[in-house]
């Protein structure tokens, strides 16, 4: 390979950390750096985690659990560019179905069919594809759940304490609140 400049590597980590619009490993990483060198891009993504960190307020370069890394929007802002956002990633539909399998999981295809109707074979491909949900062979049934992707994504650290939230109706919320 011939040797770019570090400049131009650090240009092509961040043009493939925002076009992903996922998270990307580190192998990913290196390939679009135009580099071979894994330590050479680990320390140049490492300064630019810090410059971004200081430069931007809303936007972030965070490392994941399972070492692949992402270009986003920090958390808090979420709800204030929500009405911003042109499509969401996940259609309401495919959204019922996951946290329905959230919820739930374990939770096999019949039973997804039973709760969300024909059209769960489109939300199971399309959450697989999304790399949200996964599943398990169990002789004829598929018998699915989240994965690691899954919680980060949404930021759940404990599938238990999500199912508890969940199950706080609205008047509790507002006692707790108090």
């Amino acid at each position: 390979m011939a040797r770019l400049p570090n400049e131009e590597i650090v240009a092509r980590i961040e043009a493939a950390l925002y076009s992903a619009g996922r998270p990307i490993s580190m192998e990913e990483i290196v390939s679009a750096s135009g580099t071979d060198s894994k330590e050479k891009v680990k320390r140049l993504l490492a300064e630019l985690i810090n410059k971004t960190r200081v430069t931007f307020k809303a936007l972030e370069i965070a490392k994941l659990e399972d070492n692949s890394y992402v270009f986003q929007l920090k958390p808090s802002y979420t709800p204030i560019v929500k009405k911003f956002s042109n499509k969401p990633q996940i259609s309401n539909s495919v959204l019922k179905t996951l946290s329905y399998i959230a919820y739930e999981q374990p939770v096999t295809t019949k039973r997804l069919l039973e709760i969300r109707g024909s059209k769960v074979y489109y939300h199971l491909r399309e959450l697989q594809d999304q790399e949200f949900i996964n599943f398990r062979s169990s002789g004829r049934i598929k018998v699915y759940s989240t994965t690691s992707k899954f919680n980060n994504y949404f930021g759940i650290s404990d599938l238990k304490t999500l199912k508890r939230s969940l199950l706080l109706q609205p008047k509790d919320l507002e006692k707790k609140n108090t």
